[in-house]
Parts: C-alpha cells; structure tokens; sequence
C-alpha cells in the first residue's frame, strides 16, 4: 500500500523532486533490474581493458579494530561473509513470519509448497552429481538448488493479471523454504572444521538475545549488539557467518504490545486530545498539549506493531537496493576469455546447466503433480502449465546459486567460473522460458457454481 495515499499535506520541493525515484523504487521489479544491471556491469566491466581493476578491487583488504583486536579480510570477503549475513538476516524474518502467519504457517497451506520445494532440491541436486560424479566438481552440488526469488517474482509481476496470484504465492512459498534448505546446505556441508568454544559462545549469544526476547526487550539495538557479536563468533567457529543472521532473526521479538482494539481506542482517545489542544495560530512548536499528543501516537502506533515487521520493513530496501546489487557486482564477474568451449563442456557447467535448467521445473512439477494425485486436484484458478512455468522460473538461481558456488569452488577459479557461467546462462534461460510459457497460459476458467 502506498504511503501516499495517507499524505493530504503539502510536499516539501525535495519530496516533489524524489517522489518518481521512490515509485521506482517501490515497484517490484525494481530489484531484479538493479541486479540485472550489476551483473552485467560487472561481466563487462570483467572483461573490459581494466579488467584487472576489477579483480584487484574486491582483493583489497580490509581492516575494522584496533591493537590486537583486528580482523583482516578481502573487500570481497566482507561482502559475501558481512553483507550477506543482513541478507540472510531478512530472509530468517521472512521465513520466521511466514511459519507464524504465512503460508507455511498451517499443514494444509504448507504441504504443496514443501513437497515443490523439496523436489526442487533434490532433483537438480541429484542431475548435477550424475554428471559431475567422480570429479572435483561434485562439491558443488549444491549450487542448482537454489531460486533467486527476486527475479523469480520480479517476471512474475511483469505477466500482471496473466497469472493467478495463488501461482505468486506458491511460489513464494517455494523460494523461502527454498531458502531454508540453502541455509542448511551451507550449515552442514560448506562448513570447515569447527571451534567448539566459539560456537557454545555464539549459542551464550544466541540465548541471551532469547531471554531478551521473553523478558519484553524491543529495542533494535539490543539486538544489534548481540547479533554483531553473534556473527563475530560464528565466524570465528568455522561455521559460515551468513548462518548467524537467520538464527539471529528468530530471536526478534514478533509480539505486538497492544492489540487492535487497544490501538484503536488509544489512537481514537489521543486524536480527540490533538484536536482539543489545536488553537488558531498555534504550532507545534509553541503548544506543549499538541507536541505531547504526537508523542503519544508515535509510542502507540510503534506499540502496535511487531520489532519483526518493523526491521523487515526497514532492511528490506537496504537489502534489495544495496546488499544484492554489490553482491551481484562483486560476484558476476565472469572472464569469458579462452576456450570458452571447454568452460560450456566441463563437467560443472553441464551439471549446473542441467540442474536449473531442467532439474528445478523436473522437481517442483513433478512434487505438485504427486501432491495434486492425493489431495484431489489443483488449487482452484491453477493449471499444470501454471506450476511448470512456475518450476521454471524456480531454475533462476542467480543470488543464492553465486553464493553457493562461491563457498564450494572458492580455491578452484576455473571450477567457479564454469559455476559462474551456468548460473548466469541458465538464469537468463530459466527467467525466458517460464515468461513465455505463462504468458501463453490462458488463465483457467473457475466456474462460480451457477
């Protein structure tokens, strides 16, 4: 919902002037552009003639701290172990609300969902061992189970009304427990060897922000102390840092402290105190009564909402506007230089071809389908062709596929380059073919029982 459409005041000429800028940026396409726009960016800028720049800008190292308590790391490496640890941050509250209140809050809207999901894990992640089998490359098995659902939804909004708006929830549904097995993938099977003492710590952490939780507390920056230090000490265990963010975002609090009727009946009670106070002339400034209504709406209207909504509200603009697109920039930089037949032919360009490509539609269609056998048919408005369009654009993996890659193949340049460029070719045919075939579905006609 629009802010604006509540804003009766008059824009100052700043507002006026952003305003075309902050509808763009509202828009859900938005992301998936910006991210199209690194990445190619960065393919260029890749195999430009200051291609070298690039790569030695994300190798420059990084210090934050001070005497001997310094912690030292690649520009890249901050990305992809700091910034994304926010990313997986956002996703852990997506996934979070989604069990309390979602679509995967009960069996019966979770069942479809699940089953899709986990055959689009295991098929993909199946075809890509058959393939790599025997080779180096089969540590990266787990880079085709992954959907970027940015993009995936971002085509989804350009087909409009053409496809039914259970088709954007089910696959929305799909992508975050998509998320969720991701972020088991890379807790289990791309974790080093582990430090017992730095992760019973970050547990200490992780239960102190609990209690917290608990005891009532819902400043954001309790928790942002303690998920910092959360990280750090991940880190440190030899568990991958992102992991810390999606446990640190089950600790946020997602309790209101009053309910609607008591917002309501506060709201409706400092609003006939606002208008009492209101006097010919008077301002703000000047009227001690109508400043201390305002604060008292502010305090209600905050009581009123969860610390959960209000920091996925706030980082989700950071994260889709900042975080991605200089992931993208920092990790889409393929050098197509050389024989590029034999990166096309190599075993983990074929397995993460074949698993995006045709594992992820394989996998989700064929789930929904065994599902759909047993339950009785179809949810009402949907079709075969809906759901295999939808397994399609599920073989967009880009975001997820990058990252993943990243941690299997990251002392294998030529492996994560043939990684690279199969994500970023079947990301291009994944995001083609499920736009056509929906767009040339014709939505089922529903009978109204007349």
């Amino acid at each position: 919902m629009a802010i604006r459409e509540y804003m009766t005041c008059e824009l100052e000429p700043i507002e006026q002037v952003l305003m075309p800028f902050q509808v763009f940026f509202r828009s859900k396409t938005t992301s998936g552009i910006l991210l199209i726009v690194c990445a190619v960016a960065a393919m260029v800028w890749a195999n430009s003639p200051w291609g070298a720049y690039y790569d030695a800008l994300w190798h420059t190292e990084c210090s934050v701290g001070f005497g001997p308590a310094v912690l030292s790391k690649s520009l890249h490496h901050w990305i992809n172990d700091g910034l994304m640890a926010v990313f997986f941050f956002v996703v852990g509250l997506e996934i979070k609300r989604e069990f309390m209140v979602g679509e995967l809050s009960t069996r019966s809207q979770a069942v479809l969902p699940f089953a899709g999901a986990l055959g689009g894990m295991v098929v993909p992640a199946a075809l890509y061992a058959l393939v790599t089998a025997g080779s180096p490359a089969i540590a990266g098995w787990g880079v085709p189970m992954a959907t970027d659902i940015a993009f995936a939804l971002g085509i989804l909004s350009l087909l409009g009304d053409r496809v039914p708006y259970q088709l954007k929830i089910f696959l929305t549904a799909v992508a975050i427990v998509d998320d969720i097995g991701g972020i088991l993938v890379i807790a289990l099977f791309y974790t080093s060897s582990i430090s017992m003492l730095m992760l019973g710590a970050a547990m200490a952490l992780l239960l102190l922000a609990y209690a917290g939780n608990r005891m009532g507390v819902r400043n954001p920056f309790f928790y942002a102390l303690i998920g910092c230090l959360v990280w750090l000490t991940v880190l440190k265990s030899g568990v991958h840092s992102t992991v810390a963010g999606v446990a640190m975002a089950f600790m946020i609090p997602a309790r209101t402290r009053c309910d609607a009727k008591a917002f309501l009946r506060n709201a409706t009670n400092i609003l006939d105190d606002y208008g009492k106070s209101v006097r010919p002339g008077a301002s703000v400034l000047t009227n001690s009564a109508m400043h201390s209504a305002l604060l008292a709406m502010q305090h209600v209207a905050t009581s009123a909402q969860t610390p959960l909504q209000r920091l996925e509200h706030a980082l989700h603009p950071v994260v889709d506007y900042a975080i991605m697109p200089i992931f993208a920039l920092a990790n889409a930089g393929v050098v197509l230089g050389g024989d590029m037949g034999a990166v096309l032919s190599s075993q983990v360009t074929m397995g993460t071809l074949l698993g995006l490509v045709l594992g992820k539609p394989l996998g989700i269609t064929l789930a929904v389908v065994a599902i759909t056998r047993i339950s009785g048919g179809y949810p009402r408005g949907m079709s075969f062709r809906h759901f295999l369009g939808a397994g399609m654009l599920g073989g967009i993996g880009f975001t997820m596929s990058l990252f993943i890659a990243a941690l299997a193949f990251g002392g294998s340049p030529e492996l994560l380059t043939g990684a690279k460029t199969a994500i970023l070719l079947a990301s291009v045919l994944a995001g083609i073919g499920g736009y056509l075939l929906l767009r040339s579905t014709p939505l089922p006609v529903v009978s109204d029982g007349s």
